[in-house]
């Protein structure tokens, strides 16, 4: 699965939230249509089984409400995707990341194996259980955790317990910090504390470039990890650095040359957006080019970001150079050398905001988008609700107008065709829906406050209200929206390769 994410440290960012955003994208020639739901503890399984790995796990008898992104069609499983739970902690799930056969030969993936011949007979091979995976792990840790670093640890052990088939990052984030978690082999991972001044970009690549084995085997203050991962280090000869530092790109990622057009130009991309004056990128000898493979991990940012600079760097196309697939100042083989970072199959955006100067009862909101990033909004969601509005949960299968997601798909594919012609009423549509996004917000908070109704999350009331918000600000954005659709049809219809100019009267 391809997908971006973009952390930001409570330092980094304009208001003091760490932000945890993930554009979720579908593979290749497949589309995975989503919504955005809550999950109240009544709905939460209690035994859980994946429909990929056929694995079943016993889940706690207390789980918390929370908000999930995931398939409106359920036949692969739930992909819950991202969400804030009632504690008002957020994950992101996941980042599909690369690894090396050293990795995988030390620590194979946990995959499913069907069974093989007549059970009875010799030949008779039973069914293999797989591990977990990008399905299963917002609803199997996202709904009992309290704090970030609880949802790494019990993520942790969930995969020491049953193994993973396939490589992922996973994001965790509360009103004070952003950790990282990324898989290594079947059952091991390391996870990073988010340095809170700076940023990180994550293509799918395993991206962590130093890491405190001491720390994360002892205190655990910056990093943590499997209990024997400094032995499965070591046994295995994993540690390629030459230094003192411990670099598990290096010894657990990969350097291939499909990562250079498909995982490092999209970093590449976004840190030259966000440190354009951090060094010469564009130089005849430059620091860092879309192939380099030591970019940083993280970087300090040469001003606060905010949800805005998020948004863009998640929708990049290579804006500016000659990789850009709607510009006419690369060759036709540079315009579609290197992936870019707003592609056409993405299924959702979701940015995780978590407001520290607020009232736990209206902290947090998840920022979505559906479809293509180029060509769509963000819609602001406060999370400690009961329901989410109607446009945004009610996707299904069949193409329909009465949905946002399917809304912004069409926008989309009526505009890529005539980039350059349509995307200023896009860009148009983009600022008018955001500024109403930041004013309900700012609204809502007022009218909770002047109401009095901020210092109990499990008030009904005030949940209602926020329901409302929601419901208005989705109501304001479906107008919007349907507005643009006309205006991309009736574009899209005159630039037709078989127009004529010659009328009948």
């Amino acid at each position: 699965m391809g997908c971006t994410t973009i952390l930001v440290g409570k330092k980094a960012s304009y208001d003091g939230s760490p932000l945890v955003a993930r554009n979720e994208d579908s593979s290749n020639g497949e589309w995975n249509p989503k919504k955005i739901i809550v999950v109240p503890p009544a709905d939460q399984p209690r035994s859980y089984t994946s429909v990929i790995g056929h694995l079943t796990i016993e889940l706690p008898d207390d789980p918390m409400r929370y908000t999930a992104a995931p398939n409106a069609i359920p036949d692969q499983g739930i992909w819950g995707a991202a969400g804030i739970n009632a504690a008002n902690v957020a994950m992101s799930a996941t980042e599909t990341l690369t690894t090396n056969e050293r990795v995988l030969g030390a620590d194979p993936f946990v995959g499913y194996r069907p069974a093989s011949g007549r059970e009875g007979a010799p030949d008779y091979i039973p069914e293999k259980i797989g591990g977990i995976g990008e399905e299963d792990m917002l609803t199997i840790v996202l709904p009992y955790i309290r704090t970030a670093r609880e949802g790494v640890l019990r993520l942790g052990a969930l995969l020491e317990e049953h193994g993973t088939y396939e490589m992922n990052g996973i994001a965790f984030s509360d009103s004070d910090e952003i950790w990282w978690l990324e898989t290594v082999g079947g059952h091991h991972w390391i996870a990073k504390r988010v340095p809170d001044d700076q940023y990180v970009t994550m293509p799918n690549q395993l991206g962590i470039d130093s890491f405190d084995l001491d720390d994360a085997l002892g205190e655990g203050r910056e990093h943590l990890a499997s209990p024997d991962l400094a032995q499965f280090i070591y046994e295995n000869h994993l540690n390629l650095s030459l230094g003192d530092t411990f670099n598990p790109r290096d010894a657990f990622g990969s350097h291939s040359d499909s990562d250079h057009v498909y995982n490092t130009a999209r970093a590449w991309n976004m840190q030259r957006v966000l440190n354009p004056h951090a060094e010469n990128w564009d130089g005849p000898s430059p620091e860092h080019t879309w192939a380099s493979d030591d970019l940083p991990w993280g970087r300090v940012p040469e001003r606060k970001l905010t949800i805005e600079d998020v948004k863009y760097v998640l929708s990049l196309h290579y804006q500016g150079t000659v990789y850009d697939p709607y510009s006419s100042i690369g060759t036709e083989e540079q315009r579609h050398l290197l992936r870019p970072i707003g592609i056409n199959r993405h299924s959702q955006l979701s940015i995780l905001q978590v407001r520290p100067y607020k009232p736990e009862s209206s902290r947090a909101i998840q920022w979505v988008a559906f479809a293509s990033n180029p060509f769509n909004t963000l819609v602001p969601i406060f999370t400690n609700v009961e329901r989410t509005p109607e446009y945004l949960a009610n996707t299904t299968e069949r193409v329909s107008t009465d949905s946002l997601y399917w809304s912004s798909r069409i926008i989309a594919a009526l505009a890529d065709a005539h980039f350059n012609d349509i995307i200023p009423e896009i860009e148009r549509y983009q600022e008018k829906t955001l500024a109403a996004g930041h004013a309900l917000v700012t609204q809502t908070d007022n009218r909770l406050s002047q109401a009095a109704l901020v210092e109990v999350p499990e008030d009904g009331a005030l949940r209602e209200q926020l329901a409302d918000a929601n419901d208005d600000i989705a109501e304001f954005v479906r107008v919007e929206t349907d507005a643009l659709l006309g205006k991309v049809l009736f574009d899209a219809s005159n630039l037709m390769a078989n127009r004529f100019s010659r009328s009948d009267f």
